[in-house]
């Protein structure tokens, strides 16, 4: 497997833990018969982690589909690798300002992630332009 590949899978994780960590925090409070119960998320915390969460559904599949586009059209995998590492460094941040309450920031990074993410995708038609 690629590097690329394994942030793929670092992406879905991320944001499973994203929401699965604020479940594990207040077990006590957490009703597994009743997972999206609004009381559960009333806290500014759990909203915000259920914030990142959900965007990290949002986003995932395009970068997914993005990096095996990429190595399906046989664009140059180390450029691949180090985007789709970069992608996976922002998120982690993205998330850390999501939870931390910084939306400024948050957005900035939301946008470089999205700018990785379409530079993967056109990485296919670039491809002529790119170093091997």
């Amino acid at each position: 497997m690629t590097l690329a590949e394994w942030c793929v899978l670092g992406a879905l994780l991320l944001y499973l833990s994203t929401i699965a960590s604020i479940k594990w925090i207040r077990f006590r409070t957490f009703d597994n018969s009743r997972p999206r119960d609004p009381a559960f998320y009333a806290d500014a915390i759990a909203q915000r982690a259920l914030g990142a969460h959900q965007n990290g559904i949002e986003t995932f599949p395009f970068f997914a589909f993005a990096v095996l586009l990429a190595e399906y059209r046989d664009s140059p995998q180390r450029l691949i690798d180090e985007l789709a590492a970069l992608f996976l460094i922002v998120r982690i941040a993205y998330v850390l300002t999501y939870l931390g309450n910084r939306p400024t920031l948050r957005s900035i990074l939301w946008s470089i992630g999205f700018a990785i993410n379409l530079g993967i995708f056109f990485m296919p038609a670039l491809k002529r332009f790119l170093p091997v």
